[in-house]
């Protein structure tokens, strides 16, 4: 009698990594006034509702830089307070998760270009505000 086979581990669930700067920006309504409060308006909504359209769990991670780090992370979305430039942070975290399906959320180009060469998928701000 031959034991059973363990089942493979499940995948991953998809990596969402959100350019907390560029979303922030998107819309005009006053968080130039108070960048640290305007991301965790944002965190506090990717927490509340997820990725609006996508299905299933995901993986949240919220890049800040600038007057925006030192955001807490909650339950349901990790912040990661970039040493330097965000989009540099991001850029890491993409190729630290090859072979896992990652989607970044951004309109930067450069950065949409990098993370692409990457294998990441890109999807614009709006996606996030609905």
């Amino acid at each position: 009698m031959s034991d059973p086979v363990p089942a493979a581990p499940s995948p991953a669930p998809p990596l969402v990594i959100v350019d907390g700067a560029n979303v922030v920006g998107s819309r005009p309504d006053g968080w130039w006034r108070d960048r640290r409060g305007a991301a965790e308006r944002l965190r506090d909504r990717l927490a509340g509702e997820g990725l609006p359209g996508r299905a299933g769990p995901v993986e949240i991670v919220l890049v800040v830089e600038g007057a925006a780090r030192g955001v807490a992370s909650v339950p349901g979305v990790r912040v990661e307070s970039a040493p330097g430039s965000g989009d540099d942070r991001i850029v890491e975290l993409a190729a630290e998760h090859a072979g896992r399906a990652r989607l970044v959320v951004t309109a930067d180009r450069e950065l949409r270009r990098r993370v692409t060469a990457l294998g990441a998928e890109v999807t614009g701000p709006r996606t996030v505000w609905g």
